[in-house]
Formats: structure tokens, sequence, C-alpha cells
């Protein structure tokens, strides 16, 4: 005779199993749900289902045309998902997946397969997949970036922006830049001024005469200084006679407002505040981590202050910068106005791409700007680019400043665009900088 307690527990170890295959395939269907109905929507072209074994593929299948059905969509059942740089090679390996799409989308999916079976499986191939998955670049760089060798910039450690602006008399930029508008000088080597705009966004204020640029080289960049104080600083301005290039007249339901001074060498600054609109719908909560920075001075533009830095720049063509920005600098695009598109760099500095049919600069060759980054690790960034020839570089080694203050180097984006990749180490003469910069807030 069976012992009751054995006989109990088998039958309990059997509820558990089938409550557990219940449990599973519910989740499964859940899942399944939520890939068909993004199908559906079009925020995916296709979706894939976990890797199932084959039997559990045949215990969901009628389900899953079911739930196809529902959402107007197409499932497919794939046993041998296409292998790309994107995943590791084995996540699929003996098992199927679902796949949900609709026609075109699966198409393009056995053309990309068919493209892989020809023997071309490289980045641009995983890229393509990942399109297809409806990954934005930023998601797909990560994907490649745990799977292969590929980096990206924010793989280096970003600490913050900067942007270097060429002066013939530095005395008078730096006078306006830290008594008229209150910015903090972080860092002064004589000939090169570091100021704080907002948490970690700051701009260099260089002498041409030891600068890779020359003051009288056109002035293709704008600096947008965000701020929610526009009145303010307007009638601070106007009452210290800086010019104004375009005045503030306020709008209703627009994405922003603002309006441009002019430095005492000619750059323009906008000053901009980003308001609560749809194409701002990710940047505004971003800026609202950080407050506004306060001048440096009580006596100097007392109550006002920056919470952010845009770097604008003006481009010929838009589609190769977008692409520079996102897949090799490995940028995110954080508002997209159709002809300008920002980038976040750091958490308060931004880099700004303008179409420059539209913008307040048209395209030049020659450009009196360097476009800074502020990294952690400025040599595994130099040694990455210099080995895959990322892009087109202005030295064959890091250049190391003066006592070791610094290191960095210098390329060039594809409009010719100085892009500046620094690193400070101990000094006396950086340790207000180097201070900040290990700052998480302020």
């Amino acid at each position: 005779m069976k012992n009751p307690i054995f006989v109990l527990a088998i039958v309990l170890f059997s509820f558990s199993c089938q409550n557990n295959k219940e449990i599973s395939h519910q989740k499964h269907l859940g899942s399944m749900a939520a890939m068909a109905e993004m199908v559906a929507a079009e925020v995916k072209p296709i979706a894939l289902s976990e890797p199932l074994t084959s039997d559990e593929a045949e215990a969901l299948w009628k389900d899953a045309i079911y739930v196809a059905e529902k959402y107007g969509v197409e499932v497919f059942r794939e046993p041998d998902l296409l292998k790309t740089q994107l995943f590791p090679e084995a996540i699929a390996e003996g098992k199927e997946v679902m796949i949900f799409h609709k026609p075109n989308a699966m198409e393009a999916y056995l053309d990309l397969k068919k493209t892989i079976l020809g023997g071309n499986n490289s980045i641009s191939e995983a890229r393509r997949f990942g399109r297809l998955l409806g990954y934005p670049n930023h998601y797909i760089n990560s994907l490649l970036a745990k799977n292969t060798e590929f980096k990206t910039l924010p793989d280096f450690d970003i600490k913050g922006t900067n942007v270097f602006l060429y002066y013939k008399d530095l005395a008078s930029a730096k006078y306006f830049y830290n008594q008229t508008l209150g910015m903090e000088i972080v860092s002064d080597y004589g000939f090169a001024v570091t100021l704080r705009i907002s948490h970690d966004a700051y701009m260099t204020l260089v002498d041409e005469s030891k600068g890779m640029h020359r003051a009288s080289e056109p002035k293709t960049v704008a600096i947008a200084l965000l701020t929610d104080q526009l009145p303010e600083w307007y009638a601070y301005l106007q009452g210290k006679n800086v010019p104004i290039k375009y005045t503030y007249k306020p709008k209703e339901n627009n994405a922003h407002d603002g309006f441009v001074a002019i430095d005492p060498e000619g750059y323009l600054l906008e000053f901009e505040m980003f308001k609560q609109h749809e194409e701002n719908e990710w940047l505004v909560p971003q800026m609202r981590k950080y407050p506004a920075l306060p001048t440096a001075s009580k006596d100097v533009a007392a109550g006002l202050g920056f919470y952010g830095a845009v770097t604008w720049m003006y481009y010929q063509d838009m589609q190769e910068a977008e692409k520079f920005y996102e897949e090799i600098i490995g940028l995110r695009m954080i508002v997209d106005q159709g002809w300008v598109k920002v980038y976040q760099v750091s958490e308060t500095g931004y880099i700004g791409l303008v179409d420059e049919r539209r913008g307040m600069h048209t395209f030049s060759e020659d450009k009196a700007v360097n476009v800074s980054f502020l990294l952690g690790d400025v040599s595994g960034w130099f040694d990455y680019i210099q080995t895959n020839n990322s892009f087109p570089l202005r030295q064959d080694s890091l250049e190391v400043g003066p006592e070791n203050k610094y290191k960095g180097f210098v390329g060039y984006d594809p409009a010719g665009y100085f892009l500046e990749f620094d690193q400070f180490f101990p000094h006396p003469d950086n340790d207000r900088l180097l201070e900040l910069l290990g700052k998480k807030r302020n």
C-alpha cells in the first residue's frame, strides 16, 4: 500500500507543475499581445517573442494566430532567427521565435536574412535589424557596445560640455561673461578662461593669437542660454546696453520663446526658454532635474541664472550630420523640430544641428569655434577613434598641456566643425573645475 503522504506529495507536485505551465502560458500571451499592439500601432515594424522551445511554440501557436488577428497584424513562426552583431549569437540557438509583423516589414526581414546568409554581416546589418525592431539609434549603439568592440562617446565617461570662442580682446570678453552675465570663472590659464554656464555646461574664451582659430573667421555658431527668466534677462541686458539682434516677442502655444543678444565680438547668444510642447516632451523633464545656476555674484544680474546650454551648429546636409552624431558620436536626440535637432550630451549640456537654410547663420567652411566634450577617459576615446578611423583627426597623438594640466585631441565633423575632446588633471589652475566635474549635483 502506498504511503498517503507520498501520494499527496505527487499530487501537489503535479498540480504545481501544471499551475506553473499555466502561469508561463499566460505570461507569453500577455507579452505577445503587447508585441502585436506595438506592430499594429507601427511603433515597431516587427516584434519578436521570447525564444521558445519547439514544444512551447507549438502550444502557443493557435493563441499567437488569434492575438495577431485581434490586432490586425500577422505572425510568422521563425525556427532560425537571423544572427547579427546586435545580440549574442546564441540568443535563440535551437529555439523558435514568433515574429509579429505587417507584410512589408516581413519582406524587409527576409531580405535582410538573405543578405546575411550571402555573407554580409557587419555592423550595418546589425543596425538594419535594430531599425526593423523599432529601436532608436542610441539603443542600437548600447547593444552593439555590449556585444562587439563598437563604442561611442558615452562609453568614455562624459563629464560635461564646453565650447571654445575666440577673441581679439580677451579681457573685454572675460569682463562681459563674468561681470555682465555673472558666470563663474572656474579656470584661468591667462590665454584661455573657462566659465560655468550651468551644472555641467561650460564655455572657454580664447586669445585668438594662441588659439586654433582667428576672431575674423565666420562665427558660424550660436550659444543658447536656457532660462525661464526671459523678461528679466531682457530688461537687465537692455539696462547694460548689450546689443540685441532679435528682440523679445513672446508667443502663446509655441515650443519656445527667446531673444538674441550679441557679445563683444559678434557671437550670438540666444536667451531661450523651451516650453511645455509636444516637441519638448523629453527635454522638459530633463531640464527639471537641475535648478538654474544663479549668477556668481549677488551684485551681477541678481536673481538670474541658466539651467542649461545648447551649442547651435549649421549644416547643408542635415541627414549626414544626424547620422554622424547619432551613430559615430553616439548622442541621443531629445528634441526634433524638423529643421532643428537637439542632442543631449551631458546633464545640462546639448548640441543643436540646424539646417542652414533656416537658421541664424548660413554654412561656412571656416568657423571660429571648437565644440568640446569633457571626458573621464580621453585616451581611451582617442585610441578607439584612431584604431577604427571613425572620423578625421587633426593630429596623430594626444596633446598634453603644460604641467600636465590636460590631455586632448581635435577631430572634424562632416561639416568641418572642430570637435575637441579634453580631460583635465589635478593642478592648482584646475582645482575649481575638477571639483565641479566631480559633483553629481549642486
